[in-house]
């Protein structure tokens, strides 16, 4: 069993020139801390775990996209695969009616200390996972499971793997609203086509593609904002 806990960092991270976050976030890509074996009853394996825990230039993509195209405030948003949550900070920021997710069994935890290190309300938070996966145990999980359907759903780098265009696009159709609009960022991984085409079964049409190469940090991005809607 691993007893040596994980080590974290704070670091800040500027949305645009107007809104920037203090962000907990893990130290690097080498920690791993499972004593209950929880992320190894999810699927999670020691080199998954720390992915939650770090920041993503396209979760940056997604909250700057928030910001410039204003979402009606009376939808349900729901964010998938949220990570750190910096999309849903952002929309909590904005009022909006916010939902995180994601399959982490701390990702709850990080996103709860970061909306109080930056003096928000306390931001919804649900576990969901894409894929042939067996219910879990709330043991497991830390929150309850994702209920519901959305107007509105968003997701930054999800489609990491092959299969992710299949999942992802089955998911978004299980949560999604009769009427529904969805933005994924997608950092150039490859697999946009065939998702775009996953979604077209679900009645979703691609609206926009729209090319991404605002720096992130001052670092250099290169990616595209997905929206499609149905």
């Amino acid at each position: 069993m691993n007893t040596i806990p994980y080590e974290t960092k704070r670091q800040s991270v500027a949305i645009n020139h107007d809104l920037s976050f203090t962000i907990k976030s893990l130290l690097d890509q080498q920690q791993f801390y499972d004593p209950l074996d929880q992320a190894k009853r999810l699927g999670i394996c020691s080199a998954a775990w720390p992915i939650f825990g770090m920041l993503w230039p396209s979760s940056v993509q997604l909250a700057l996209k928030l910001l410039k195209y204003p979402t009606p405030e009376d939808h349900h948003l729901l964010e998938i695969g949220c990570g750190l949550g910096i999309a849903s900070l952002t929309a909590q920021s904005l009022g909006y009616n916010i939902t995180a997710s994601d399959r982490h069994p701390l990702a709850g935890k990080f996103l709860a200390k970061n909306a109080k290190l930056n003096d928000l309300p306390a931001i919804r938070f649900k576990h969901a996972q894409w894929g042939n996966v067996p219910i879990p145990s709330l043991a497991d999980t830390n929150a309850p499971l994702l209920t519901g359907h959305y107007q509105h759903i968003i997701a930054s780098d999800v489609l990491y793997e092959p299969n992710a265009a299949i999942e992802v696009a089955r998911f978004i159709h299980q949560f999604a609203d009769e009427k529904c609009t969805v933005w994924v960022i997608d950092p150039s991984r490859g697999y946009h086509n065939h998702f775009t085409r996953e979604m077209a079964q679900y009645g979703f049409t691609l609206q926009e593609h729209i090319r991404l190469s605002e720096p992130v940090n001052n670092a250099p991005y290169k990616g595209r904002l997905l929206i499609y809607a149905k």
